[in-house]
């Protein structure tokens, strides 16, 4: 629980969720704000990165940027879920999978470095598993950074910003996809990467500033840290209540993700996604409660989608295998 963490381990997590300081000794930078040594939080970091509470100290790189991504689901069968959450999970551009509570059980994100890379994949799913791969792909984020104070009175979290694209260059990819798999927990992190420090820096600053980037930090696994009761709440409304609703549910505390998806008519026909990220299911279902009573999203119907098990949480596949820009 996070309540039991080292109060040193605690403050990394809620000081350096975002704004990594973009200096040649990022770790030094962090040390002298909390009163310690360099080699102290680099340490700190290495040994919740092993023990599973941080996912890596890098970057999120908004979807569909500078590479193409989706979430998908699957509804399998319940003596089967260990055998398709294993095949879905050996494509190499699936980076997060969870098995959760709903008849369309097996949800997964998948990303590739373009569209073409990314159906494919998903038809490879398909193939290999008998099973149709619902395929929903974002259309608008309301907000998409999942940095929030683990400690503390919840907050709403501030609105997605809309990337400046003309910012993007064709060399940025190496650089996007390091940062999405992680830094090396090294004094001079960013020596490590495609180019020379001096200026992988300066593209972390301009990728960061351009939205590009949405969050710098340290990546935290909410759950390895108590926060397990996490659900996924889908949304049905009318397209012309979609904006309203979505913006309302994003600047809503507790609700730490929002975005709009496209639909599968007939067959799902939720277009609004929000997720809440709580310590118990009681907790998640008082935020829920709250959530449903806005204005915004009078009488629309919902389903809260808890997650039951991890099955990955990786970075975004944003080259092509063995590390190559695609």
């Amino acid at each position: 629980m996070v309540a039991h963490l080292d109060p040193l381990d605690q403050r990394l997590l809620d000081e350096f969720q975002r704004d990594l300081p973009l200096v040649p000794r990022p770790f030094a930078a962090m040390a002298d704000r909390l009163d310690v040594s360099e080699a102290e939080v680099i340490a700190r970091l290495a040994g919740m990165r092993a023990e599973g509470r941080i996912a890596r100290v890098g970057a999120t790189v908004r979807p569909n940027t500078a590479g193409a991504s989706t979430l998908a689901a699957m509804a399998v069968p319940e003596d089967r879920i260990e055998q398709v959450a294993q095949m879905v999970n050996t494509e190499a551009g699936v980076n997060h999978s969870y098995l959760r509570e709903d008849a369309w059980n097996l949800w997964f994100v998948a990303t590739a470095p373009d569209p073409a890379a990314l159906q494919a994949s998903l038809d490879r799913i398909s193939a290999a598993t008998g099973l149709r791969v619902l395929d929903l792909r974002l259309v608008r984020p309301f907000n998409i950074d999942l940095g929030f104070a683990l400690r503390g009175t919840r907050r709403a979290l501030p609105p997605a910003r809309e990337p400046d694209l003309s910012v993007l260059r064709d060399d940025d990819r190496p650089l996007l996809h390091a940062l999405s798999q992680g830094l090396p927990l090294v004094p001079r992190p960013f020596a490590a990467l495609d180019r020379p420090e001096d200026q992988a820096i300066a593209r972390i600053a301009a990728l960061s500033a351009a939205g590009i980037l949405t969050r710098v930090g340290v990546i935290v696994r909410h759950r390895a840290v108590g926060w397990t009761a996490n659900a996924m709440v889908v949304w049905s409304l009318p397209g012309d209540r979609i904006a309203a609703a979505g913006t309302a549910l994003s600047q809503h505390p507790g609700v730490t993700l929002c975005y709009q998806r496209r639909t599968v008519p007939g067959v799902w026909d939720y277009p609004l996604y929000s997720m809440i990220h709580a310590r118990s299911r009681a907790e998640a279902l008082a935020v829920l409660e709250r959530a449903a009573a806005l204005p915004d999203l009078a009488g629309a119907r919902h389903r809260a989608l808890f997650s039951l098990r991890c099955f990955r949480q990786t970075g975004a596949q944003l080259a092509a295998p063995g590390g190559k820009a695609a």
